[in-house]
């Protein structure tokens, strides 16, 4: 046993004052006046050995009392299997407010249960103790410590977030706010579902933290959700049949039978029809819609789950461009195969350019630069064409004759493209399509003898380095590249080996593989072809920049109101920041404050929490880590009483007065009853 304030100890020496107290009055002698006869009749026989006894138990008693009083004072207790230390307390508690929290157990959502063990814990600590409260959703007013009265406050604003974060960013979170205070002594509790995708113990390595895992988890753990989609095809074109694929996912273990899915577009709703899922895994399924007008469109995806509901719905949204621009540079005339070939593709618009009259201020408007037959390529052109393919866009070359093979290396180089080696004339035959590759998936029914391959009188020898990333999609009889695609920035760079000049190479003539080239490459995407995004996960929008001057803004507007982002000017685009102004799904449209509607986004929910699937308390035991504990059957334990018993050890104080009281009692019944 030890005691919380052992000075009071001191006062022990005070239990002389009863035993003093007995010796003088028990020593006093009582004057009796009575006559003889009266002292016959009523006095009784009285032996020293009794009064002695009823003297000697009334001392105890009195003893005692005065005993237990002073070690109530001093707060004893008894240590549990941990050192209990003593000094004023800082003590962060985390409540898990995700949507899976919003799930039942005993028909009582985790999160109101939560809140409700968490102002037990804040109970059972000391009144000048100092608290932080903290979410997922990291806000500032939950980085700072606060009084018990504030803490027991906070907990009945919380409310359930979209937001979602894996326990060792939330376990760092805590460790900021503690250390910025002077208690003496740190400790965190976490009230959470813990869920397996977030829950990632072994990352956080302070020793020096004490770490409660207080785990709740719900009775239903069976969900389907819409886990994402896109277009199959990364530009969407008017009149035509866009193919949009759509992931569903099992998260239970059984089968899931009947799944009814359905999209609502231009304010109509239209059935997919009925899926079925196998356990644990995914399937995914394509709609293909037909899109007939231009500008932003708006679709939803919905399935029928119950009860978990919040991952049944999909916003997302897609744009249809009425033109889509590609752009020819050449030194002389725009080759008459070029200009036929996007001609007889009306969505498609081609503008040409010489050398000498370039706007490279218009670059960004252009979804495809070819580079027909160039001799040279100026350090001028080299830097704009890399920044155009670092934002997106996609670069076709078709080296000249008379190429500076020196330029051209330098240039391809920079690109992360294999190099020019040396011209060679010789006839060669294009004897492979890659028709894995996005160039020429789908065009063909079937390959075979009937289709006409490209035919070379003269080609460039390319290098083979392996680093270049090269993705072939026409090949040599001799496995050299005749046609090769290379990944930069969010661009791609198609390189040809012969020059397009029909003097050198039939390409140009094979419509059955020209025009596919031309098509294909000029809407591949990039890494910003986004049809939708996750709240608390995309934490920023690039999109292009509206504004020439001035000092307009741009906001985004949802059905919970509008709000400013934060923004930043790169160049052509803008950034804007989110941070966490977003809480509910659904389309957000992006406008001036001039109310002019530039875009429209569609956000979602995080999908982490759709898996319901949790750590038990003994999967939660092999990830702890010296300093961290788990608080067992917290759904019915008095977190209040443990809290305290964790804290200080099993403390005693309460039954030294209860003790004390009986003890005082028993003096009083012994003195009236016991008779001398």
């Amino acid at each position: 046993m030890q005691f919380l304030f052992p000075s009071f100890l001191w006062a022990l020496g005070a239990l002389a004052i009863p035993v003093l107290i007995h010796l003088f009055y028990f020593r006093r002698f009582k004057k009796v006046y009575f006559t003889n006869v009266k002292f016959l009749k009523e006095v009784k026989e009285e032996t020293n050995s009794r009064r002695k006894i009823k003297n000697f138990l009334v001392l105890l008693m009195r003893l005692l009392a005065f005993a237990a009083i002073i070690f109530a004072f001093a707060q004893p207790f008894i240590p549990q299997d941990r050192e209990v230390k003593t000094g004023q307390r800082a003590v962060s508690v985390f409540i898990d407010n995700s949507n899976s929290m919003n799930s039942l157990s005993e028909d009582v959502p985790l999160i109101n249960q939560a809140k409700q063990k968490a102002r037990e814990i804040i109970s059972g600590f000391k009144v000048d103790d100092r608290f932080q409260i903290i979410t997922n959703d990291f806000e500032g007013k939950h980085q700072r410590l606060m009084s018990q009265e504030d803490a027991l406050s906070m907990i009945d604003e919380i409310k359930p977030s979209p937001a979602v974060r894996n326990i060792s960013q939330v376990l760092s979170r805590q460790q900021q706010a503690l250390n910025s205070g002077t208690a003496d002594i740190k400790s965190t509790y976490l009230l959470s579902d813990f869920q397996k995708n977030i829950t990632d113990l072994t990352n956080f390595s302070d020793t020096t933290l004490e770490v409660n895992l207080a785990p709740l988890q719900s009775i239903q753990e069976k969900n389907i959700s819409i886990d994402s989609a896109w277009f199959d095809a990364p530009i969407q074109m008017v009149s035509q049949t866009n193919q949009l694929v759509v992931r569903l996912r099992n998260h239970s273990d059984e089968v899931a039978e009947n799944v009814r899915l359905t999209i609502e577009e231009e304010g109509q709703v239209k059935p997919i029809g009925t899926i079925k899922i196998p356990a644990r895994s995914s399937i995914t399924d394509t709609i293909n819609l037909t899109v007939l007008k231009t500008g932003w469109h708006k679709a939803t995806l919905e399935i029928t789950d119950y009860p978990v509901q919040f991952d049944d719905k999909y916003f997302f949204t897609y744009k249809v461009a009425e033109k889509i621009k590609v752009l020819s540079i050449q030194n002389g005339s725009v080759n008459s195969y070029l200009k036929a070939g996007y001609q007889g593709l009306p969505y498609f618009e081609l503008t040409s350019q010489r050398t000498n009259q370039l706007d490279y201020s218009s670059f960004g408007e252009y979804k495809l630069i070819i580079l027909d037959d160039l001799s040279t390529i100026s350090s001028g052109l080299e830097n704009e064409l890399s920044q155009y393919l670092v934002n997106g866009g996609n670069i076709m070359i078709f080296p000249g004759a008379t190429a500076n093979i020196q330029q051209y290396s330098r240039f391809l180089t920079e690109l992360g493209v294999n190099t020019l080696q040396s011209f060679e004339k010789a006839n060669k035959q294009v004897a492979d399509v890659n028709t894995e590759e996005f160039i020429f998936r789908d065009v063909f029914e079937r390959q075979n003898a009937n289709i006409t391959l490209p035919n070379v009188k003269s080609a460039f020898k390319l290098s083979r380095l392996s680093g270049r990333g090269e993705e072939r999609i026409m090949t040599f009889r001799d496995g050299a590249t005749f046609l090769g695609k290379y990944k930069k920035g969010k661009g791609h760079v198609f390189l040809c080996a012969a020059p397009l000049n029909t003097d050198y190479n039939d390409l140009s003539r094979n419509g059955e593989i020209f025009i596919p080239l031309l098509y294909k490459a000029a809407i591949v995407g990039g890494e910003d072809t986004r049809i939708a995004y996750t709240i608390g996960k995309d934490d920023q929008i690039v999109t292009e920049n509206r504004i020439s001057e001035g000092e307009l803004v741009y906001k985004l507007s949802g059905n919970q109101g509008a709000f400013i982002p934060e923004q930043q000017v790169v160049g052509n685009a803008v950034l804007l920041g989110l941070g966490n102004e977003m809480d509910q799904a659904g389309f957000y449209n992006l406008e001036l404050e001039s109310e002019k509607q530039l875009g429209v986004f569609g956000f979602n929910l995080d999908r982490r929490e759709s898996n319901l699937s949790y750590y038990n308390t003994s999967d939660l035991s092999e990830q702890l880590g010296s300093n961290m504990r788990i608080l067992e059957n917290v759904s019915r334990a008095d977190l209040s009483q443990l809290v305290g018993t964790q804290s200080q050890g099993l403390t005693l104080w309460r039954w030294c007065i209860i003790f004390a009281l009986i003890f005082l009692g028993l003096e009083s019944l012994l003195i009236r009853f016991l008779k001398d």
